[in-house]
């Protein structure tokens, strides 16, 4: 049976884990959370974070760059504006209700769109890259660090298999790297610079993708 995920599905499977997020993913994603803020940080500016959560990643920003974060889930984001308000983080711009897929931005509003363990998260992920892509300024980055699944072997058969679960868990398990190449191909405007694997055990990746300046389109 096909899994199909929906952004009202996705919303209240991270309700559910608004409560337990930071217990259960912030170690695992420690290290490629890390990656995430050191790639944005190095451009720096406007940074957008989509998928901001319970606002983990928050304090690890340079207090230089200005940050907007973003989530699908009003209990995740009570945590994240408690998170800011707790740690006094100044250079937090907003904590708003946001979709991936329709950012409520002007084009080229930032100058990074970071997006953690998000893209293989949403209903229709080529359109929030699309989206990534819109509100991300000429000469920018859009930052994300993501799910990539085996494709073949045993791996990808139980990714596949788990897929029915793991969907109304608010993730996928099967989520080819094809996703993210096919839909660089398709645009003039976009390249990737930069895809190295972080821990743990290799199933997850640094993906780093420059909007081109207009003269290199």
């Amino acid at each position: 049976m096909t899994a199909v995920m929906t952004t009202a599905g996705v919303a209240q499977a991270y309700d559910r884990w608004a409560p337990i997020y930071d217990l259960v993913f912030g170690p695992v994603f420690r290290q490629g959370r890390a990656s995430a803020i050191r790639a944005a940080d190095r451009i720096g500016g406007r940074i957008l974070e989509v998928g901001v959560g319970t606002g983990i990643s928050l304090p690890g920003y340079a207090r230089t760059s200005r940050v907007t974060g973003i989530d699908i889930s009003e209990d995740m984001l009570d945590k994240a504006r408690a998170r800011v308000r707790r740690q006094n983080l100044h250079n937090v711009d907003a904590i708003r209700v946001g979709d991936a897929e329709a950012l409520d931005f002007a084009d080229e509003s930032f100058d990074v769109v970071v997006a953690q363990y998000v893209v293989s998260a949403v209903a229709n992920p080529a359109r929030a890259l699309d989206e990534f892509a819109r509100v991300c300024r000429p000469g920018g980055e859009i930052v994300i660090t993501t799910r990539v699944g085996a494709e073949k072997g045993v791996r990808g058969t139980i990714e596949k298999t788990l897929m029915p679960v793991t969907s109304r868990l608010g993730f996928r398990t099967d989520f080819p790297f094809a996703l993210y190449a096919d839909w660089i191909a398709g645009r003039d405007d976009v390249a990737l610079i930069e895809r190295r694997e972080i821990p743990p055990l290799g199933h997850f990746s640094l993906v780093r993708i420059a909007k081109l300046d207009r003269e290199d389109q």
